[in-house]
């Protein structure tokens, strides 16, 4: 990593949307690094009043449903109606080897080289959801360089998609058709965070298919009740190859965002989240300070070794290494 810069210098480089000094600065989020954490921490306080304008939208789908395509198509789009596009892609980390493709920003090929976007891939590491701790920072430091549009897709993988759905405003599932088989096995969880569910690829001799998956969606969706009185999800058909049926699903984050707006949903729904960023930090930070403590090191591997021999239940070794922690910190 370069040598580290003055906060100023950070803030002043994402201020003019200098796009080299945004890209060091969220590498700046993502460290582990004490000190690297530190100067982001001091660099977000100091943004943090040209930040909340940007529309906030998560994006997640099966692996295959084609959401780099998607991405692709309505970024250049926007981009072409004079929005600035910021797309936080989150790929898949290896369980065995930790290692991860990062291949979101090839797959974007058009979006990676459009002056007035930004892909940013990320590695997803253990996060609940295939979010990066650091998604949340990097979000506030895209509006501050003057992205108007943050996309953040998630992996897809059948991880707990609450994650997004608490740093975003808007929640966008993309399904494929043959709905009639995937509502047996999609979660019904990932369904009542929807904003927005659309059939993707519904181009050529799909379409007929995907018309009929929107309608079992819509069908399903009536049987929920909706997480908002103003606002029930509706679904749409559309094509990430074709652009098709775009405009018609952006035109519904726009109606959206108007009237979380206008109830004052909106900014209610982001101080709650806000809330739940600091006791998603507060559990890292103790997790973090846990497995670093030297002198628990031993009791936790005595504990972990207990327990994957049969000698004692989970729960008796949880209750064994908190009593040893607070005993450290006392």
């Amino acid at each position: 990593m370069a040598a580290l810069l003055p906060v100023s210098d950070y803030a002043r480089g994402i201020r003019a949307g200098d796009r080299s000094v945004l890209a060091r600065a969220i590498t700046l989020v993502e460290s582990q690094n004490p000190e690297h954490r530190t100067v982001a921490q001091a660099l977000v306080q100091e943004l943090l009043a040209s930040t909340g304008g940007a529309h906030r939208v998560g994006i997640t789908g099966v692996p295959g449903v084609g959401k780099s395509t998607f991405i692709d198509q309505l970024g250049i789009d926007l981009t072409a109606a004079g929005h600035r596009v910021a797309v936080l892609a989150v790929d898949p980390t290896s369980s065995r080897t930790g290692g991860s493709i990062l291949g979101d920003k090839t797959r974007m090929e058009r979006l990676a080289v459009d002056p007035a976007a930004f892909v940013r891939p990320s590695p997803a590491g253990r996060s609940l959801g295939g979010v990066t701790r650091a998604t949340r920072e990097t979000i506030l430091l895209c509006e501050a360089a003057g992205f108007d549009v943050v996309l953040v897709e998630t992996v897809g993988v059948g991880q707990s998609e609450t994650v997004v759905a608490d740093m975003v405003d808007f929640f966008l599932v993309l399904m494929l058709a043959g709905a009639g088989d995937e509502l047996q096995g999609i979660k019904k969880g990932v369904l009542e965070l929807a904003d927005l569910v659309a059939v993707n690829k519904a181009d050529g001799d799909n379409r007929p298919r995907a018309e009929l998956a929107a309608a079992d969606y819509r069908a399903a969706l009536h049987l929920m009740s909706p997480a908002s009185p103003t606002w029930s999800p509706p679904v749409v058909v559309c094509s990430g190859l074709t652009g098709d049926g775009l405009d018609e699903l952006w035109q519904q984050v726009v109606i959206h965002r108007a009237r979380m707006s206008a109830t004052g949903e909106l900014q209610e729904r982001r101080r709650d989240q806000q809330v739940r960023w600091m006791w998603a930090m507060l559990d890292d930070r103790l997790r973090d300070d846990l497995r670093t403590d030297p002198a628990m090191g031993a009791v936790l591997d005595a504990a972990r070794q207990r327990v994957h021999d049969g000698e004692i239940p989970a729960t008796v070794a949880v209750d064994e290494v908190w009593r040893r922690y607070l005993e450290c910190r006392s």
